[in-house]
């Protein structure tokens, strides 16, 4: 072969890379750790540094999975069963107490490609519930299973039953002392449940785990995990396994990951009104995340935030609180982990 015709071969061979590569999405990842009075003199140096390391993994776990060409929803699952592992987050090991003294567990996912969603909602004895709503997905036909019955599922599934009292941790033990103390003067006061919950801390009432990711597909997946809201009683559900409402993916808007005052975000259907403002009304992710965030839900009570991706790779991370904890890592863009408003 002449080098003419080797020149030829080796330029094709550069174009057919440059070619494949175009075609490739900018993969990204977004974090978030839940929300709320997250004030930078309330934690000291060393929690800090811990609350951003566990963060940094996180994200780094689910770009790792990313960058070897693994799916949006292979990241998702796989960062926040690294939140759900760590007693920081209000998730699986940390999870919050009910009033009785038990944990309750919540999670779902969401397939941007596919519209597909599973959840689990009250689970007592799941390590990582994420995993479990995945399984709804994939290996059922429903799209939420709850209590013993989603319990049920996973055994028949292959997973291990946890014991309840391995989510514990004195720090969440402590807030329970504290909610049910305050619940109880409440209800003495005027015997008025619906107020005694309103007169709890809003730090008590959230915080919630969750990830979006785009993949080299170009496309979206989100999740989101949590124990809901500390001393709940009978049965509570919050926003994070209510598809639309905590979490939403669609390939031709956006994926989002919420967490907040759950009975909010559910009324105002935050997660789908946001993907919603993107597709039909051709805003940002940024632009129609904070008209939910502040103009919607703020002027109702409704305090939280969101993390948002689309498929252009675009990311907001909205909050009208005082803190978020939150990271993200794009292919354009190292690992930041952020957690007080600028």
């Amino acid at each position: 072969m002449n080098k003419t015709a080797l020149f030829t071969c080796w330029l094709l061979s550069l174009c057919f890379c440059l070619s494949l590569q175009a075609e490739e999405s900018p993969i990204a990842i977004v974090i978030h750790g839940g929300a709320g009075t997250i004030e930078k003199s309330k934690l000291s140096p060393k929690q800090e540094q811990a609350y951003r390391d566990k963060l940094t993994e996180a994200v780094n776990t689910g770009y790792a999975v990313l960058d070897k060409g693994g799916s949006s929803l292979d990241a998702v699952t796989a960062a926040i069963q690294v939140l759900e592992n760590s007693p920081l987050f209000n998730a699986g090991r940390g999870a919050v107490y009910t009033y009785d003294g038990q944990h309750e567990l919540d999670a779902s996912i969401m397939d941007g490609r596919t519209r597909q969603a599973g959840a689990v909602a009250g689970v007592r004895r799941i390590a990582n519930p994420i995993s479990l709503a995945r399984m709804v997905m994939e290996d059922s036909p429903f799209v939420m299973l709850a209590g013993e019955g989603a319990e049920d599922f996973a055994q028949a599934r292959g997973v291990a039953l946890v014991d309840n009292r391995s989510f514990d941790t004195e720090q969440r033990l402590q807030q329970l002392h504290k909610a049910r103390e305050k619940l109880q003067e409440e209800l003495q006061r005027d015997g008025d449940y619906r107020a005694a919950v309103g007169s709890l801390p809003p730090a008590l009432k959230m915080g919630t785990v969750g990830a979006v990711a785009l993949d080299k597909r170009g496309d979206l997946a989100a999740g989101t995990s949590t124990g809901g809201m500390t001393a709940k009683r009978y049965g509570r559900i919050g926003d994070s396994p209510v598809i639309g409402a905590g979490t939403f993916a669609d390939n031709r808007s956006c994926a989002v990951s919420a967490t907040g005052h759950g009975e909010y975000f559910i009324r105002y259907g935050v997660a789908a009104d946001i993907c919603a403002r993107v597709q039909y009304q051709n805003k940002s992710v940024g632009q129609a995340a904070d008209e939910v965030i502040n103009q919607v839900l703020l002027p109702v009570g409704g305090t939280g935030g969101v993390i948002v991706l689309d498929t252009g790779g675009d990311i907001a991370m909205v909050f009208n609180t005082k803190g978020m904890y939150r990271g993200s890592r794009t292919a354009r863009q190292p690992t930041r982990v952020e957690i007080f408003k600028k």
